[in-house]
């Protein structure tokens, strides 16, 4: 029997792009060309997930 944690990760491709969108559990929203960047900076969460100035 497997455990669901709950977390939904969700990546879209943008079509007529190389870009990629992704949507972490936690809601934060982030692009990037590269999917190995974008699972890299999903499964990395928190860390990554504040933006520049945002007071985070």
């Amino acid at each position: 029997m497997s455990r669901r944690t709950g977390e939904v990760y969700r990546v879209d491709w943008l079509p007529g792009t190389d870009v990629l969108h992704g949507t972490c559990h936690c809601g934060a929203e982030h692009t990037a060309e590269d999917p190995v960047a974008m699972w890299d900076w999903m499964l990395a969460h928190p860390r990554g997930h504040e933006l520049p100035g945002d007071g985070s």
